[in-house]
């Protein structure tokens, strides 16, 4: 017999089947089995529907479904971080499940005519379950990745708070520390907020930070000269000795495209 045909033949099998099917798997997975309903309202994720439509693309050789499956099956515990090992523990179930019911049919109706017969089917089977699992894992982890990126940047703009104080004028208040990152999301707010809010005069207050790399500084010196070139006039108060120190170091002196004051409070005195 065929591979394809032996593979069909075993998912009608299951499927005649069905609640055997369901009894068994739940008595492989014993850790999943009393978290089903959880699992359902929490990601409205039917787990005994779901082994069912993997059990029918992996007998069935359907490894387009099968791939794009895993894929929507690991976004889906990622975006609500689900347990892996529960996961794992479930695909194996249903691994085992899957062999204790064709060993009955083969018990029964001899389909396979060889032990070659039976060794293609069993690469056939566990190939494609490892492919669903392979699958699951590196879309759940990508998934995950681009969700923390995701919460990372929202995190970092509101970090970065352009206030507006008077019309076409606006502070910005860094506090903390500045990476190489975080320098970015500065530079990609600050010069949209000038073109989106036309400010003409942004002042930066340096006051709550006490240290930067010298890569950070030169990245702000470009800030500045990209503030400059889209009309807007810089104004940076509250740097620290150390940051003098290190902005002298690196040879930035800021003096062609930002003025440079003492405390944000005089400076707002004068600008408000």
């Amino acid at each position: 017999m065929e591979i394809y045909s032996m593979g069909k033949e075993a998912n009608i099998y299951i499927q005649e089947n069905v609640e055997e099917f369901k009894e068994m798997l739940l008595s492989e997975a014993v850790n999943v089995s009393s978290k089903i309903s959880d699992i359902l309202k929490t990601g409205n994720i039917d787990l005994l529907k779901n082994a069912q439509r993997l059990t029918r693309y992996v007998l069935e050789q359907e490894d387009d479904e099968l791939i794009s499956f895993a894929n929507q099956e690991g976004e889906a515990w990622a975006s609500h971080s689900l347990t892996l090992s529960l996961k794992l523990e479930w695909v194996q179930a249903i691994r085992r499940t899957i062999w204790k019911f064709v060993n009955d049919l083969d018990s029964t109706k001899r389909f396979t005519d060889s032990r070659n017969d039976f060794f293609e089917l069993e690469k056939m089977i566990n190939d494609r379950v490892d492919q669903f699992l392979n699958n699951f894992f590196l879309r759940y982890s990508c998934y995950k990745d681009e969700m923390l990126n995701k919460q990372r940047q929202i995190v970092e703009h509101l970090s970065v708070p352009i206030i507006p104080v008077q019309e076409h004028v606006s502070v910005l208040p860094l506090i903390g520390s500045v990476d190489s990152y975080r320098i970015q999301i500065i530079e990609e707010k600050v010069l949209h907020e000038i073109a989106e809010a036309r400010i003409q005069t942004l002042i930066l207050d340096l006051s709550g930070i006490a240290v930067m790399e010298k890569n950070v500084i030169d990245q702000l010196d470009q800030i500045l000269a990209g503030a400059s070139m889209m009309g807007c006039k810089a104004v940076l108060t509250g740097l620290r000795p150390d940051l003098v120190k290190n902005m002298v170091k690196a040879g930035i002196r800021f003096e062609n495209d930002t003025d440079i004051r003492g405390t944000l409070q005089e400076t707002l005195k004068d600008y408000l």
